[in-house]
């Protein structure tokens, strides 16, 4: 599939030149077929867990859409907002068969951050069991997976051999995951904040400044919540 590019309408009122491109989906290549795991779930009945969030996620994020600034301009891709920053850079990455954008990925820091939102139950949370089944099917690749507390809770750090003709012999990426109302978001990060300690940190304040936006349509748990190009969007002539 050939690569398409937009950039987002007029973000010099954040003072950050952040583009927006639409890419095929190639975030396997670094965290396996981990990136399907949410939404293909199991057919065992589904058990309620306690949500895992940050004790101060309503003021620090990641925030619903009922908690945040609404007059801070933010890119809408419709089931997150976006806060634009200085040399952040932002890809839609789209399934290439049914064009639909399934993942929102964001450069910065030397790293890259992607994002995908999914529906979750009112009372309980996606994070101890979605965790648990990527740790399981990253094992069953070949991967190494630890668990540990990081700041925003439990992580998964993992070590994933590179595809066969690929440079580096292994890939080093962290799952990131945080419970919200209604909705779950989760995140994978790749590059020196997988590694670094101060761009890790980085990454995780990029991630507590993302919002979700989960409208009030029923939707089945562990669906992905709708992504889309912004509004306004025009075509990159490059």
């Amino acid at each position: 599939m050939s690569k398409r590019s937009r950039k987002a309408a007029d973000a010099a009122e954040a003072e950050a030149s952040t583009e927006i491109e639409t890419t095929a989906d190639e975030s396997a290549e670094a965290t396996g077929d981990a990136v399907d795991t949410v939404e293909a779930g199991d057919d065992a009945a589904p058990v309620d867990q306690p949500k895992s969030a940050p004790d101060d996620r309503d003021e620090e994020g990641p925030l619903d859409e009922s908690e945040h600034n609404p007059v801070r301009p933010y890119v809408d891709l419709g089931g997150v907002k976006i806060l634009p920053r200085p040399d952040l850079g932002l890809r839609l990455e789209v399934e290439e068969g049914s064009q639909r954008v399934v993942a929102v990925a964001l450069d910065y820091a030397e790293s890259t951050l992607q994002v995908q939102p999914f529906a979750a139950p009112r009372s309980s949370g996606l994070w101890h069991e979605i965790r648990e089944q990527i740790a399981e099917q990253l094992r069953r690749q070949g991967g190494d997976v630890e668990e540990r507390d990081g700041a925003l809770g439990p992580e998964l750090v993992t070590r994933i051999p590179a595809p066969a003709g690929a440079e580096g012999g292994t890939r080093v990426a962290r799952f990131i995951g945080v419970d919200g109302p209604r909705w779950f978001l989760r995140g994978v990060i790749s590059g020196k904040g997988a590694v670094d300690e101060k761009a890790g940190a980085q990454i995780e304040e990029l991630f507590r400044s993302i919002v979700v936006v989960r409208g009030g349509q029923p939707m089945p748990p562990r669906d992905l919540i709708p992504l889309h190009v912004p509004a306004g969007a025009q075509p990159d002539a490059g």
